[in-house]
């Protein structure tokens, strides 16, 4: 193992140079660096740099390597679910309830109506799906894939704009919360229905439920102590640091055992940490190493099983371009809809679809569980990889584009 050293350092190089380079090439044409960092993971694999020059990546990226790399993409997915966790406001349900809700309900509608007429189609394309899906599992798991929001970007874009406190930003973020977590029980129980028997199923969603229900509950009052401690002190020490990258581990564990996956563990373990000094230190100290560190791996990691040269089977060309239409479409147009009947102006509900309507990283966690676990195959985990890349770059100048100069003027009135 320690012959691995040397070359893992290096190969550590080269994916932060190499993410930090394009994601600044981003910010620089209005996009978010996490836009970059994906396109620098696709680059980093096959469809570029294995493809102009296989000797450099081979050695770059040895099978022994890529063990490496992928407990560090699994740590950095379930630390930045955990911040995302920590980041979930669920006083946005009751402020804006019923338009969050029916937007929601539209934009994961849809895509699942969508799923269900494209799955019979596509479980007969080679290479999209594995052989032992069955078609409801399809359905299911692509209308997640559709269905899932860049949570943490419509944030972020809401945050930078100073619309935090506005209509449109407390709507857009209570839909998004709601949207991603109806799409991670979806694929809690395709997860679970694909393990390979009922009772496995039964173990996954039984014990993902009582695991939800008693760290939202029982654990919520636990770490209310912790909450206090850090409020007495007015920072976090490193023995409560401790305790949360203890709970952390043994959260991401459970729930990989018993079949979901670690990232879900992390994310309700999030979602029940008090607020206040607590989740703001915690997320002070891990946040950077956690972004700039540990999430390149896993851009990388994803990059690796992106081969795009698929794209020039046109069978596969022609499902992609569906595949992308039906994603745009589906979930743009319904939460744009749904937001119109809710009694917003178009201005603001185009916003919301444009918002709603970007992948993001989220996409890339479920497309990569979904490859892991055996559901999909890498043909579809191309083309959805694309479809998350391309509906990211879009979020941005649309938002700009229909909403930018209005959010200005709120962002200067409020000043």
């Amino acid at each position: 193992m320690q012959s691995l050293a040397p070359s893992f350092f290096l190969q550590m190089a080269v994916i932060l140079l190499v993410c930090r380079a394009v994601g600044w090439l981003g910010k620089k044409i209005g996009q978010p660096q996490v836009v970059g960092e994906m396109i620098a993971g696709v680059l980093l694999g096959p469809s570029l740099l294995g493809l102009l020059w296989p000797d450099v990546s081979a050695k770059l990226f040895s099978a022994e390597t890529r063990g490496i790399l992928y407990v560090g993409s699994q740590l950095g997915v379930g630390l930045y679910m955990f911040l995302v966790g920590m980041e979930f406001r669920t006083d946005l349900f009751r402020s804006r309830a019923r338009s969050a809700a029916s937007v929601s309900i539209a934009g994961m509608l849809v895509p699942f109506i969508l799923g269900a007429v494209l799955a019979p189609w596509l479980v007969k394309v080679p290479g999209l799906f594995s052989a032992k899906t069955e078609v409801y599992q399809a359905a299911l798991f692509l209308g997640a894939a559709i269905a899932i929001t860049a949570f943490p970007m419509l944030a972020r874009i809401i945050y930078e704009r100073g619309l935090s406190g506005t209509s449109l930003g407390t709507l857009a973020l209570a839909a998004g919360a709601i949207d991603d977590a109806a799409a991670w029980c979806v694929l809690a129980i395709v997860l679970a229905s694909f393990g390979g028997g009922p009772m496995i199923a039964v173990v996954a969603i039984i014990g993902g439920g009582l695991y939800a229900a008693a760290m939202l509950t029982v654990g919520k009052r636990a770490l209310a102590s912790l909450g206090r401690v850090a409020e007495r002190e007015g920072a976090v020490s490193s023995t409560i640091l401790t305790i949360v990258l203890t709970l952390f581990c043994l959260s991401a564990w459970f729930t990989d055992i018993i079949g979901i996956h670690a990232v879900f563990g992390g994310f309700i373990l999030g979602i029940a940490m008090p607020r206040g000094v607590l989740t703001t230190e915690v997320t002070r100290k891990l946040e950077p190493f956690t972004v700039i560190f540990l999430l390149p791996m896993f851009f990388t990691f994803s990059g690796l099983n992106t081969r795009l040269a698929v794209m020039l089977e046109p069978s596969i060309l022609f499902v992609a371009i569906v595949v992308l239409l039906a994603s745009t479409l589906g979930k743009g147009v319904a939460c744009w809809a749904a937001a119109r009947l809710n009694g917003e102006d178009n201005r603001t509900a185009l916003a919301i679809g444009a918002l709603m309507n970007s992948r993001g990283l989220m996409e890339l966690i479920i497309i990569n569980i979904g490859l892991q676990k055996g559901v999909i195959g890498p043909k579809l985990f191309a083309i959805l990889v694309i479809m998350a890349i391309v509906t990211t770059l879009m979020a941005s100048p649309i938002f700009e584009g229909v909403y930018g100069r209005h959010a200005r003027n709120i962002a200067s009135t409020a000043h």
